[in-house]
């Protein structure tokens, strides 16, 4: 599977912006796969998001943006979405979505071996 995120900007703190990551090359649409996001601020490991069971059953989000960032999914259309809320300087990062095949996240939402597919980023700037 392909994935592609896009949606990134520079907004000011605040702001609101809404991340699309598309998924391709499923060899049907009963295919199932877990989506999660991560984020990489320049000089910082990568670390995790938000991340959502193949049927959205389960959805997981780090402490830092927890109440603030949602992640959704859009089966019919193979999409995954990261809604980002009430952003801040420190969500300034280049954000990955990532695919698990499977769907369950038995490996762990937040370990980034669990995925098996990655996208290229799409950067986020957060000014003051």
């Amino acid at each position: 599977v392909q994935l592609q995120a896009c949606g990134g900007g520079l907004v000011q703190a605040g702001a609101s912006l809404r991340l699309s990551c598309t998924m391709s090359g499923l060899r049907s649409r009963f295919e199932r796969y877990a989506v999660g996001w991560f984020r990489q601020a320049p000089g910082k490991e990568r670390e995790f998001v938000a991340a959502s069971t193949w049927n959205s059953a389960y959805t997981y989000e780090a402490d830092s943006v927890k109440g603030r960032f949602t992640i959704s999914r859009d089966l019919a259309k193979s999409m995954a979405y990261l809604q980002m809320n009430s952003l801040n300087l420190e969500d300034t990062a280049v954000y990955y979505c990532a695919a698990e095949k499977g769907g369950y996240l038995r490996s762990g939402a937040r370990n980034p071996s669990t995925y098996d597919s990655w996208g290229q980023g799409t950067q986020v700037t957060v000014s003051s």
